[in-house]
């Protein structure tokens, strides 16, 4: 990871070791989970490997307040109605992921409508890769804390840019 104070790049390779050892924090924590219900769309990746190396069942919420100015603003938070889970209703001790705690705001209001809407669920901690120096929400567990705030270049970003046409012609010249 390069990091000049303004911006933080991240290879692939990092990304998936900070969720490797996202995983290594909860599990050395103690802390026993029913479910992770991971923020679309950064909580996704995370949630998805950490799913798998503990092996509970993947649910999902989506977020959105990343739009303007080609995702770099943040603007109003949309948080959906609805949390798709392969096990009906979410219940029981839920582990929430998201990729960062920018604000904390998207994870404050999570947190605030799943105690207040979801009842079944009896106990709630929250995980992510990076808490930065300004977020007002501090999480169970976080891989590194950024103080200077700077803006995080994720590796998959190349694609919030990419559209099938550019793919045909730029990269795979069909």
């Amino acid at each position: 990871m390069t990091e000049d104070g303004k911006h933080l790049y991240v290879s692939y390779d990092e990304y998936h070791n900070l969720c490797e050892k996202l995983a290594i924090r909860i599990h050395q924590s103690g802390w026993e989970f029913d479910t992770i219900l991971c923020l679309a769309r950064g909580g996704m990746r995370p949630g998805d490997i950490l799913s798998r190396i503990f092996d509970k069942p993947l649910a999902i919420m989506s977020t959105s307040s990343y739009r303007a100015e080609a995702g770099t603003v943040q603007g109003h938070l949309d948080i959906a109605h609805y949390i798709t889970t392969p096990k009906g209703e979410i219940a029981g001790k839920v582990l929430l992921v998201d990729d960062l705690a920018d604000s904390g705001l998207t994870l404050h209001k999570v947190v605030d409508m799943l105690r207040s809407k979801y009842t079944k669920v009896t106990e709630l901690r929250t995980a992510v890769l990076w808490t930065k120096g300004i977020s007002k929400f501090t999480p169970d567990y976080s891989v590194e804390f950024l103080p200077t705030n700077p803006w995080i270049h994720q590796p998959f970003e190349s694609y919030d840019s990419m559209r099938p046409e550019k793919l045909l012609l730029e990269k795979w010249k069909v």
